[in-house]
């Protein structure tokens, strides 16, 4: 079986679902519902306003955290501070749809969420790249109702961002949110999350983080892995995408961006680190071209898996395929040259198994992808230990920029 390059192999046990909500319009004399519709937005004599556009939103860690230390969150005063900062993305996506008597081309209203950033003296609003990917006439819709016109600034389908800018909405409209470094993220910390699901605007949940370092694949990133991703216990639905998670001090730490299908509390944000890495060249650019690329397709290594191709360990990532040309390729990594099926599932075995990146130990796909995404630099030297058959060795490899989504 092929996987894309850089994509999770086999073994993958659930399904992601981004969590974009599409509220059905009209195209071609047709109308065809797809989701609930929108509520109401929320009248503005609800919301308390303030007339200071630069002020950056923070809770002291000692107004959140009682005396007994990390566990607890103090959802009310989060919700309080930051409910004002959190928007809605609206915008159309025009596609055509099989009926049966032929195909129609309808318009479909796409809603997700965003929260204010300041950046450069600026007021942008951030948001996840499936959010606005194809949208037309998009706007931000503020806590107090009121919408304006919207453009996208810049967007990385990789890191599933995009930045939007409102130029007509006034600076009493923009109360940025504070970003915490998501390097600083524990498992088992508490989290809440605000953003709009099912179109109920300022919605809040809590959990835990549950986990780190996870990788998801959406069709937008063309298969690839989108990676070093929070795994966290707040339930989250369709139109929470681009919401706010905030640790314990009100900060954020992340975007909301999908669940796995069928799950009760398994969500998924992209880090803040990686807004911070790519805000500049996004703003600057449109985009973000920095991504390390290997050129190579794997699978996640077992017990059964490593017998089968003659290995002495049972973790890292099989080779499975490798680009012809590509920096895997040019540093001498092994493909593999014959399909087997074990435990039920084919993989294409006899390839090399990468076991350690610069010395640290990569124990399946989520590392080696998580590890890039933090460490990996295009044109810098990787140094990949690979396991061949049983025999360790090391090869230097320099990463190249991902090409775009096929």
């Amino acid at each position: 079986m092929y996987y894309p390059p850089e994509g999770l192999g086999a073994r993958r046990i659930a399904a992601i679902v981004v969590l974009v909500l599409v509220a059905g319009a009209a195209g071609a004399g047709a109308s065809y519902y797809l989701a609930a519709p929108r509520p109401t937005p929320a009248l503005a004599s609800t919301v308390t306003t303030t007339t200071t556009a630069t002020e950056t939103v923070g809770i002291p860690a000692t107004a959140l955290v009682n005396g007994s230390g990390a566990g607890t969150i103090d959802a009310v005063q989060i919700y309080r501070q930051a409910n004002e900062s959190v928007v809605t993305v609206d915008g159309y996506v025009t596609s055509t749809v099989g009926l049966f008597f032929g195909s129609a081309t309808v318009q479909q209203e796409v809603l997700g969420s965003g929260f204010v950033m300041s950046y450069n003296n600026a007021e942008y609003v951030i948001t996840n790249y499936h959010v606005v990917d194809g949208s037309s006439n998009m706007t931000v819709v503020f806590r107090n109702g009121d919408a304006y016109p919207a453009t996208v600034v810049g967007s990385d389908p990789y890191s599933d961002l995009a930045v939007v800018k409102v130029p007509s909405a006034p600076a009493s409209e923009f109360h940025p949110l504070a970003l915490s470094s998501s390097a600083s993220v524990q498992v088992g910390q508490p989290v809440a999350a605000i953003g709009n699901p099912y179109g109920l605007s300022g919605s809040l949940t809590v959990g835990v983080v549950s986990q780190l370092g996870r990788t998801i694949t959406e069709a937008t990133a063309g298969n690839y892995s989108i990676a070093d991703i929070i795994q966290f216990s707040a339930p989250i639905n369709p139109g929470n995408s681009g919401g706010p998670l905030f640790n314990a001090q009100g900060e954020v730490i992340g975007l909301t961006t999908a669940t796995v299908n069928g799950s009760q509390g398994v969500g998924f944000a992209i880090p803040s680190d990686a807004v911070t890495r790519e805000i500049g060249s996004l703003v600057a650019n449109g985009s973000y071209n920095e991504h390390p690329y290997l050129g190579i397709g794997t699978a996640d290594m077992f017990y059964q898996l490593a017998q089968a191709n003659g290995n002495n360990v049972t973790y890292g990532v099989l080779v499975e395929t490798v680009v012809a040309g590509g920096p895997a390729a040019s540093a001498g990594i092994r493909a593999g040259t014959k399909q087997a099926t074990v435990e039920g599932q084919t993989f294409i075995t006899g390839g090399d198994v990468i076991v350690s990146l610069n010395g640290t130990r990569i124990v399946d796909h989520n590392a080696l992808a998580s590890y890039l995404e933090e460490y990996g630099r295009v044109g810098h030297t990787l140094v990949v230990g690979i396991v061949r058959g049983t025999t360790y060795m090391t090869v230097d490899l320099v990463p190249s920029a991902r090409p775009p989504p096929g």
